[in-house]
């Protein structure tokens, strides 16, 4: 338990931005997903533009790197590539 009024604030503003991380981590993972079960080339290079930016936007606010960004989106265009046209 919190015995200052700035700890017990610390509480509250923590539990916000661990809730906003997960929402982002898990609007990330979902994306992914997404891309990895697309059939078609088409289908997965649409997936991979909304993804792209998903990922951008993780990494823009600090829940991911940006290096981790950019190895997930380079791993996700190599994986849409090998896909069936």
């Amino acid at each position: 338990m919190p015995h200052h009024k700035s700890a017990e604030k610390r509480v509250g503003t923590n539990e916000l931005r661990r809730q906003r991380n997960v929402a982002a981590t898990t609007r990330m993972r979902s994306a992914i997903k997404s891309v990895r079960s697309a059939t078609s080339r088409s289908a997965g290079e649409s997936a991979l533009k909304s993804t792209s930016a998903i990922l951008d936007r993780t990494a823009s606010k600090g829940v991911i790197r940006r290096e981790a960004a950019s190895r997930q989106k380079s791993r996700l265009a190599k994986f849409v590539q090998k896909l069936p046209a």
